[in-house]
């Protein structure tokens, strides 16, 4: 079994989740848990930099937390996404639906 690690940091405008290892079958759902509750609250950078393996599991919370985020005015950002992130979004053909940033102050608030 793959490990997943989520270090979570916020301000009041925005949450930052550090996030490595790997999502996949086994460790998606607290990848969901986490995401769910920060996209809730405020924006949320996803920081993916250090990520090994994204599976359709894992890809599909990024899709619904992305959607449910619109929903509430919300919006998911995806920080430095590793080349397995970026591989796994782009064979989706689903890349243009999210919005990747480079660094935290790219996001204006």
């Amino acid at each position: 079994m793959d490990n997943l690690e989520i270090i979570s940091s916020h301000s009041a405008k925005l949450q930052v989740l550090h996030i490595s290892g790997a999502i996949n079958s086994y460790t998606f759902s607290e990848f969901e848990t986490k995401i769910f509750e920060a996209i809730k609250m405020s924006d949320v950078v996803l920081d993916m930099s250090s990520v090994s393996h994204l599976s359709s599991s894992g890809l599909g919370v990024l899709m619904s937390a992305n959607e449910e985020g619109e929903e509430i005015g919300h919006k998911v950002y995806i920080m430095q996404p590793s080349s397995a992130v970026k591989l796994a979004i782009d064979f989706t053909g689903f890349s243009d639906m999210f919005n990747f940033i480079h660094s935290i102050e790219e996001v204006n608030h």
